[in-house]
């Protein structure tokens, strides 16, 4: 899936994005909105992870999904 499907399909993933990334909320969903940068930056703020480390986490989940 690319960046524009994601944002398309966000409202349908964002449930499997929280059960994923337990520390996003209802809000964080908003804000991210599909955005993958936005995700990547919100996974680094909550978790504490690198860049690099987020990144390749996105890119598994939205691989799966």
């Amino acid at each position: 899936m690319n960046s524009d499907e994601l944002k398309g399909r966000w409202k349908q993933v964002t449930g499997e994005a929280k059960r994923q990334w337990g520390k996003l909320t209802d809000d964080d969903a908003a804000v991210i909105d599909g955005d993958r940068e936005k995700l990547v930056g919100k996974i680094q703020e909550k978790y504490g992870k690198s860049k690099e480390e987020a990144e390749q986490e996105v890119h598994d989940w939205v691989e799966k999904i």
